[in-house]
């Protein structure tokens, strides 16, 4: 009687671990190589966000309005 618990127990975790497994090797596929001209356009956009993020000023530094107070 414990015995084919035991295996009945073994089975439905076995049986259960299933769909997580299944799930997780569709997620493994690798993906398509980047031809050159995803390369030159990633790079183009790389130079201009940090082209961009220069020609944002830096925040002005907030006085702190209590400091006669305290």
């Amino acid at each position: 009687m414990r015995t084919s618990l035991k295996i009945a127990t073994a089975v439905a975790i076995a049986l259960l671990a299933q769909a997580p497994i299944a799930q997780a090797k569709g997620k493994r596929q690798q993906q398509p190589a980047a031809s050159t001209e995803d390369a030159a356009k990633q790079k183009a956009l790389e130079a201009d966000y940090k082209r961009a993020l220069q020609s944002v000023p830096d925040a002005p530094k907030n006085e702190d309005p209590w400091k006669t107070m305290r």
